[in-house]
């Protein structure tokens, strides 16, 4: 037998549309669908009144927790300037990943030299607050600046020698990060 190649292509897309037409995929259409699933059981929602915000540099280090006991966080000058013997900065000397001392908590931050902002990338992995909140760095002199996803600086740091930064976080809490 001898086919053209038309008669070959019209005999195969009759075989595949008929073949298409006993599938079984949409046998389910006509028949009735569940109803829907009903909610949850939840619990009262109760309203309490928030104390007054607190100026902004003025609040109670008492109410935040602090680095146990033998703590390797070097502490900082209280002017906010840079501790002495601080070296300059450069951005691929921040690069990299970190393991990051939150008040005792342990945690990993990736600083890629990828630009973002006014700085580079950043990628907190498994933080506690408010390191959690990093989007990205940059540094400036002798200081590292951590940076949520407004801008807002959320941590400053300088070098503690070696691959170490110590400093603190906007809300006072004691911050590290050492080359992991």
């Amino acid at each position: 037998m001898n086919f053209s190649k038309t008669g070959l292509l019209a005999v195969s897309l009759a075989a595949l549309v008929a073949s298409g037409c006993s599938t079984s995929r949409f046998s389910s259409m006509g028949q009735e669908q569940p109803g829907p699933l009903q909610a949850a059981p939840s619990g009262t929602v109760t309203a309490n009144q928030l104390p007054p915000p607190a100026a902004p540099g003025t609040a109670d280090p008492s109410k935040f927790p602090t680095a146990p006991q033998g703590s390797e966080v070097a502490s900082l000058p209280p002017d906010g300037t840079a501790p002495a013997g601080a070296a300059d900065l450069t951005a691929s000397s921040v690069a990299g990943v970190w393991k990051a001392s939150v008040s005792g908590q342990s945690c990993q931050v990736a600083t890629p030299q990828t630009k973002f902002g006014a700085g580079y990338r950043a990628g907190p992995l498994h933080c506690p607050a408010p390191i959690n909140g990093i989007k990205s760095w940059n540094v400036a002199g002798k200081q590292l600046t951590l940076y949520d996803e407004n801008g807002g600086t959320l941590a400053r740091l300088y070098s503690s020698g070696g691959e170490k930064f110590d400093g603190q976080t906007s809300n006072g809490l004691p911050i590290s990060l050492t080359r992991g």
